[in-house]
């Protein structure tokens, strides 16, 4: 007896679901996914055209990719802690045309949210560096002298 396509689906989604948790979004979203990869190969094993479904839209809103303990690639939906320079370069993307593409941005961190903080306590902790210091100085200074003027 063959299994349907949505069948086999159901089961590769119902695998990563006993692997790892998963919320209802993330399994929607990952059996729609899987579905359409399987029509995908299935077309070319056939030698009919691949017709893409994929809309050009992320399968989650941008804003809620990044989350405390990991952030989700809005190409492929995968989780990282940090999206990598390598990772987005498979989707033939830089950091900055990721940023720019989903509304990021292009000072924002592309890694999660507890990582950040982190971070951000650590810089915190070692102080502003002295050149960094002289060099805000000087903008105050300067921006006096064009004040007066």
């Amino acid at each position: 007896m063959t299994k349907t396509l949505v069948e086999m689906a159901a089961e590769i989604v119902q695998a990563q679901g006993n692997s790892k948790s998963m919320s209802i979004d993330e399994l929607q979203n990952a059996l729609k996914e899987t579905f359409s990869t399987l029509q995908n190969l299935q077309a070319m094993e056939t030698g009919e055209a691949v017709v893409s479904q994929e809309d050009t839209q992320p399968a989650i809103a941008p804003e809620k990719s990044i989350l405390k303990n990991k952030i989700i690639c809005l190409e492929c939906g995968e989780e990282f802690k940090t999206l990598s320079f390598k990772h987005l370069r498979s989707h033939e993307l830089t950091r900055r045309e990721y940023r720019i593409k989903y509304g990021f941005s292009l000072r924002q961190p592309l890694c999660a949210k507890s990582i950040t903080e982190k971070r951000k306590k650590a810089g915190k902790k070692r102080g502003i560096p002295d050149a960094l210091k002289k060099s805000i100085a000087a903008r105050k200074k300067t921006a006096a002298r064009n004040k007066k003027k």
